[in-house]
């Protein structure tokens, strides 16, 4: 009796069945994903941009050192009164020498220095302009915010220090929403997506409050130990 012959098994379609399997898997398996702070990168300068030069009172410097220590100006601050101070700084209600420069802004004063701007600094007073006919008068500062920390600084100090600073502007411009247009600036936003009217209104108001947060490389701060 003769030997009988095992039967070949087709694998041919074992590639395609593993391939289908895989990506079944990619599809319904959750990820854990890393959380962190969502900042958006500025767009690039305009050609005609205006150039702005800061002195040391226009400059709010924010410092956290290795040992989660919030130093504000050289000074210990702790981050729950970063906020009020940062508004402090934006607005200079007082005109305090040792905060940034202030200017006033109406509808005649735009005018008159729009008529005599240069080309490269028209679209500043464009703007200006179009924010005082629609916010009546206001005052701008000429204020960044330099936001420093230490190689050894916790991650987590550094995002609620970064979300204090940018709450500081979305406060301010909240409260002057609420002021000229009598609703938060969050509701301006959402009706800006389909409205140039309230378009216009959110860009006045960014205008009289633009966010200048400056972020440096990190480095040995080693203050305030």
């Amino acid at each position: 009796m003769g030997r009988r012959l095992t039967q070949e098994i087709n694998a041919g379609s074992m590639a395609d069945i593993a391939f289908l399997l895989l990506i079944f898997f990619l599809v319904t398996t959750t990820i854990d994903s890393d959380y962190g702070l969502m900042t958006l990168l500025p767009p690039p300068e305009e050609p005609d941009q205006d150039k702005i030069e800061f002195k040391e009172r226009d400059v709010f410097v924010v410092l956290v050192n290795s040992n989660d220590q919030l130093l504000v100006e050289n000074e210990l601050l702790e981050i729950g009164d970063l906020k009020e101070k940062a508004k402090e700084f934006i607005v200079n209600e007082k005109r305090l020498d040792n905060l940034p420069q202030w200017e006033d802004i109406n509808v005649s004063f735009a005018k008159q220095m729009l008529a005599n701007a240069p080309a490269d600094k028209k679209k500043k007073w464009e703007k200006r302009l179009q924010a005082a006919e629609l916010l009546g008068p206001y005052t701008i500062t000429k204020q960044v915010i330099s936001l420093q920390n230490d190689r050894g600084t916790s991650y987590g100090l550094y995002i609620a220090v970064r979300n204090e600073l940018t709450a500081a502007y979305n406060e301010l411009r909240d409260e002057m929403a609420r002021e000229k247009f009598g609703m938060p600036f969050e509701a301006l936003e959402e009706k800006s997506k389909t409205s140039q009217e309230f378009k216009d209104k959110v860009k006045a108001i960014k205008t009289v409050y633009t966010q200048k947060i400056s972020e440096a490389e990190p480095k040995d701060v080693n203050q305030g130990q």
